[in-house]
């Protein structure tokens, strides 16, 4: 019983030595984070500072998007019919208006020829209305509407002969077969996909900016386009269109018409970066956003003014990164502190500190 109560009151006491090595270890940690805003003359804040000076900005940047074809275009079947041939397979380029399948025109050509007799019976019929009418046999309500069915039937002729034209069906841009839906002795009708086309001479890179890039960008603008598949070559491209609207991630939406190579090396769905070269920019006034008390919108700033933290309101302009440039305010040269405002208030003595 005695051996117990012994490793009991031990254990107490190792408990006690371990809490009060935590508590004084903690002590000299506390004190090591503080001893910055200690050091210098007694009541003065630590702060960091930067002198303003004008330095020329960097705006160029890159941005990555997705390579999307020029036209993609998926060709549908406008007459009912079955599929006596195709000319074109998976992979094949052909040019506008050539015919890539052709579908049977047996019922096409009856429908042409009964529109046709159909339109000569009108005119006819016309012919002896308006005959008729000369003698009084009709009357003028009757001749109009004589002609009213030789406009119809005239139309009904002019659909057919359309339908039967269409029977060869041709590629409605140049490009490359990339997919082909049908075979030889389908039957297709009115809106069946027959064809996948896609013009590659020309791509489109869709990528975003956001407000302080897009502003500095205008259509028809060159940009210099990589891919990291063709590492040693650099594509050329331009702005075709620039939103007027911001996205849900407040970025822009910038579209790059992007000339193929002859053999058309970049494809639809690849990754490429636009290289932005912007013009130089005059030299302007930054500071870190960290300058300022609060947020950028309070465009409050403090100025060291003989170990004194000076209020200064300024005009905050672009925000760049982590810098903003500055407008009004504040002078080449001026000592800006950049850390420890949150215990500043105007006159505050303060001591600069690395």
């Amino acid at each position: 019983m005695k051996t117990k109560t012994i490793i009991t009151v031990l254990s107490v006491i190792v408990v006690l030595i371990l809490i009060g090595w935590v508590l004084q270890n903690n002590k000299k940690e506390n004190k090591a984070k503080t001893a910055i805003v200690a050091e210098g003359s007694s009541g003065a804040v630590a702060v960091k500072t930067e002198t303003a000076k004008k330095a020329a900005l960097d705006l160029d940047f890159t941005v990555n998007g997705t390579f999307k074809a020029n036209q993609d275009l998926t060709l549908s079947a406008e007459n009912s019919g079955r599929v006596t041939r195709i000319t074109v397979e998976e992979g094949d380029h052909v040019g506008k208006g050539q015919v890539v399948a052709r579908i049977d025109d047996e019922l096409l050509a009856v429908e042409t020829q009964t529109a046709q007799a159909n339109y000569q019976n009108a005119l006819r019929d016309l012919e002896r209305y308006e005959s008729s009418f000369k003698t009084g046999g009709v009357t003028q309500q009757q001749v109009d509407a004589q002609r009213l069915n030789v406009r119809n039937a005239e139309a009904r002729l002019q659909t057919a002969r359309r339908k039967s034209k269409d029977a060869d069906i041709k590629a409605p841009i140049p490009g490359i077969i990339n997919k082909r839906f049908i075979e030889r002795g389908s039957y297709v009708s009115p809106g069946t996909e027959l064809f996948e086309i896609i013009d590659l001479s020309r791509l489109k890179l869709n990528v975003t900016a956001n407000e302080a890039q897009v502003v500095n960008l205008k259509t028809g603008d060159p940009v210099k386009i990589s891919s990291n598949v063709f590492p040693d070559k650099t594509f050329t491209g331009k702005i075709s269109f620039i939103a007027a609207k911001a996205d849900n991630s407040l970025n822009f939406p910038v579209e790059i018409e992007v000339s193929n190579t002859p053999d058309n090396k970049l494809k639809a769905g690849m990754y490429g970066t636009a290289n932005f070269d912007l013009p130089q920019q005059k030299p302007v006034i930054t500071v870190p956003r960290t300058a300022f008390a609060g947020s950028v919108n309070s465009n409050k700033v403090y100025v060291l003014e003989a170990n004194t933290a000076r209020e200064r309101q300024v005009t905050s302009g672009r925000i760049l990164g982590e810098r903003v440039e500055i407008l009004n305010g504040l002078k080449e040269g001026e000592t800006v502190i950049i850390s420890g405002q949150v215990n500043l208030v105007d006159g505050t003595q303060v001591q600069a500190v690395k």
